[in-house]
């Protein structure tokens, strides 16, 4: 696919993807959003690819739906759900690699709710993040009324949803919306050299099934469950090549030269459980 409105490269097992329409603030559009969802799949599906980085060009990350047109951007949407052009969505959590946002400048409307389903956010120290909706008239979407609430708690979630103000990056960080603020002009550098760690020192069955873990966690109510979840998958885990390799790597003192791992053979989590059925 040719990608006009994003930026898609692959360097050191790290895909990075670039929102790329710096004039517009990276507003969001359709074509945004499926070039998007495209190159999201890509590295889903690239076995050379370990850890995804996500950027906007230019000072700011994404500053919601291209509110232009009156609007154009939802009418496009709406036009094209009438005609049944739109697919399932392509959900971050599904993606069995470490999904890092390094979010720059203001993140607004969309450009702060999507990377609410990454595995990581980092955010440069004038980064601001607006979970505006109401102020547009509009509700919160991709899933973060549910995410939301986990990361910072029902109230504070409450405070930012239902008045739509701007949130300092120390504050976010404060919070816990983000894990760590870098000067500005790191962060996309602090991300890639988060993701190559990444690819380079940890197993991909270890770490994909581990993001499936906290994602499965995160939704529920039994902790015993997923205790019982965890032995099995630790069960399975340690009788794998990956772990061979890993365990001889740090007695040998080196780095570990991972197995090749295709994403379709990693297990899914249901699988175990369907194990003493």
């Amino acid at each position: 696919m040719t990608y006009d409105e994003i930026r898609y490269e692959v360097a050191e097992r790290v895909a990075t993807i670039t929102l790329a329409r710096p004039e517009r603030r990276n507003a969001w559009t359709r074509r945004m959003g499926q070039e998007f969802r495209t190159a999201l799949a890509a590295a889903a599906a690239d076995d050379g690819v370990r850890a995804i980085v996500v950027t906007g060009a230019g000072n700011d990350f994404c500053v919601g739906a291209d509110l232009s047109g009156d609007g154009a951007t939802f009418a496009e949407q709406a036009a094209a759900e009438a005609a049944g052009e739109v697919r399932r969505p392509l959900r971050a959590w599904e993606i069995p690699k470490p999904i890092i946002g390094a979010l720059n400048g203001t993140a607004a409307g969309v450009g702060a709710t999507l990377p609410l389903q990454w595995d990581i956010r980092l955010a440069g120290e004038r980064t601001r993040f607006g979970f505006v909706f109401v102020r547009r008239g509009l509700v919160p979407e991709a899933a973060s009324t549910w995410i939301l609430p986990r990361l910072v708690g029902l109230s504070r979630a409450a405070e930012l949803l239902l008045t739509g103000r701007m949130l300092a990056a120390d504050e976010a960080l404060a919070w816990g919306l983000v894990s760590r603020v870098v000067p500005d002009g790191a962060l996309l550098a602090t991300a890639q050299t988060m993701a190559a760690e990444i690819a380079a020192g940890t197993a991909p069955f270890a770490s994909a099934l581990t993001k499936r873990l906290l994602w499965r966690a995160a939704g529920a109510s039994d902790p015993a469950a997923i205790e019982e979840l965890e032995a099995r998958v630790f069960a399975w885990a340690k009788q794998s090549a990956e772990a061979r390799e890993g365990i001889r790597a740090f007695a040998e003192k080196r780095a570990p030269d991972w197995p090749v791992a295709s994403g379709e053979d990693i297990p899914d989590l249901d699988a175990f459980l369907r194990e003493e059925e």
